[in-house]
């Protein structure tokens, strides 16, 4: 019985061999395509076009295909992220702790760049010309920003009006546009008073030509805002998550690491945002009729 047992071994193997892959195609923790979420920091066809670099060494080092999305506003894709319609997403700290509040995420990998490490700023912006010298200036003016859970475009440059004492709907009228590009053009329009938006992207629509430097100026800088995170979402298997954070650190791919101007990809943990929670605290704290996003 013994020698015919293990006959038939390989017979029974290669039975039960298709049921296993078939249920294996369907473990939502190990997913055969790698669906990449991004926030519509700008158009979705540029976000599109400025991360293909990305995705294509990712789809090269996994050994599996990669695609990319892009939220129709940034709570898009965090929800994506947090309901599992989506494996990874490029999140900004805002968005990163509002949606951890409701799923467990786990951030991976965060950029860094040379001099500043990892960080980046937030400007607030007037036209060329305005009279404008300090956000006391702002007074009674239309004030323009991104989405309402971005970081660089609506929430650091509010805590940078709060903590000078203006609050919007009282000492300035808010105007949401969506996104940083839209931001940038309807100050050197003159559609509004002042914007706010993410310095790299303000810096970066300049060098491209989309926005003229001599229409608009820098009324001020933020303080060091931690970089975004990537991040996974609840549920992928360890040994894949363990590929993608390998594949994320241990690139030196310039056209994968251009569009973030990043010298590298370096680990990141949820502490890591920790000071923005505290600028969230603020806002939320001394000035509640500011805050739009709720969690």
């Amino acid at each position: 019985m013994t020698r015919l047992l293990k006959r038939l071994r390989p017979l029974f193997a290669a039975l039960l061999l298709p049921a296993a892959l078939a249920a294996h195609a369907d473990d939502v923790s190990l997913p055969k395509k790698l669906t990449i979420g991004l926030l519509p920091g700008e158009s979705a066809p540029t976000v599109m076009r400025l991360n293909e670099p990305l995705r294509a060494h990712l789809e090269k080092t996994l050994g599996m295909p990669v695609e990319l999305t892009v939220g129709a506003n940034y709570a898009a894709t965090g929800e994506a992220l947090r309901f599992g319609r989506i494996d990874i997403a490029y999140l900004g700290p805002v968005t990163y702790i509002l949606q951890s509040k409701r799923a467990h995420l786990e951030p991976f990998a965060r950029p860094t760049h040379a001099q500043v490490g990892p960080t980046f700023q937030a400007v607030l912006i007037v036209p060329a010309d305005s009279p404008a010298r300090s956000f006391q200036d702002l007074r009674g003016q239309d004030v323009a920003f991104g989405d309402p859970a971005s970081t660089s475009g609506t929430w650091v440059p509010r805590w940078m009006l709060a903590d000078a004492g203006l609050v919007s709907g009282r000492d300035y009228s808010l105007r949401v546009l969506g996104a940083h590009d839209a931001v940038a053009l309807a100050v050197a329009s003159k559609k509004v008073a002042a914007g706010g938006l993410s310095k790299p992207i303000y810096e970066r629509l300049i060098r491209e030509g989309k926005l003229d430097a001599a229409k608009v100026r820098v009324l001020a800088y933020s303080p060091a805002i931690p970089e975004y995170q990537w991040t996974f979402r609840e549920g992928l298997a360890p040994e894949l998550k363990e590929k993608i954070r390998k594949a994320f650190v241990s690139t030196s791919d310039p056209a994968a690491l251009g569009v973030f101007r990043a010298e590298a990809f370096i680990p990141s943990v949820d502490a890591d945002v920790d000071r923005v929670r505290e600028w969230i605290s603020v806002v939320e704290r001394e000035h509640p009729e500011a805050v739009t996003v709720k969690p």
